[in-house]
C-alpha cells in the first residue's frame, strides 16, 4: 500500500538554521532516500519551497481564483513529503519516524486511495513501478 508522508515544519526555524546545520540535515535525507530505494519502500520524495511559494487555485461557480501563500494559519507548514509503499500502516509509521525531519517538526501518514470508477480501482499516477 502508497502512504504520503508529509513533512511539516516550522519555517522561521528553518531559515533561522546555520548553513552547516542544513547542510547536514539535507545530508541525512539523501541518505535516508537511499536507504528506502534499498529496502523498497521509496516511491517518491521532494523537498518544497517555502510556503510564500505557494499559490493556492479555487475554482467556484466555473471560476478560477488565485490567492497567495497556504490556506492553513499555522507556524508549521508542508516542507515537504515521501510517497513510500509500506505493508500497512505500522510500517509505514516506522519509516515516517525514521525521516531526518521528524525530530523538528511533525511527519502526518496518510494512506494513499486508488480512484474507483464503476467499482474497478485505478491508480491516481501513470507511473508504473
Amino acid at each position: 500500500m502508497r502512504y504520503l508522508c508529509l513533512i511539516y515544519l516550522d519555517e522561521q526555524r528553518l531559515a533561522a538554521m546555520p548553513e552547516p546545520e542544513m547542510g547536514a540535515l539535507n545530508a541525512r535525507h539523501l541518505a535516508f532516500n537511499d536507504g528506502l530505494l534499498e529496502s523498497g519502500h521509496f516511491v517518491e520524495a521532494e523537498a518544497l519551497q517555502a510556503a510564500s511559494a505557494t499559490t493556492c487555485v479555487r475554482v467556484r461557480n466555473g471560476k478560477v481564483a488565485l490567492t497567495d501563500g497556504p490556506y492553513a494559519e499555522t507556524k508549521e507548514m508542508v516542507a515537504g513529503f515521501y510517497l513510500i509503499e509500506a505493508r500497512d500502516l505500522n510500517e509505514a509509521v516506522q519509516v515516517a519516524s525514521r525521516i531526518p525531519s521528524a525530530p523538528l517538526g511533525t511527519i502526518e501518514v496518510r494512506p494513499c486511495r486508488d480512484l474507483e470508477i464503476d467499482g474497478v480501482a485505478h491508480r491516481a499516477s501513470r507511473k508504473t513501478r
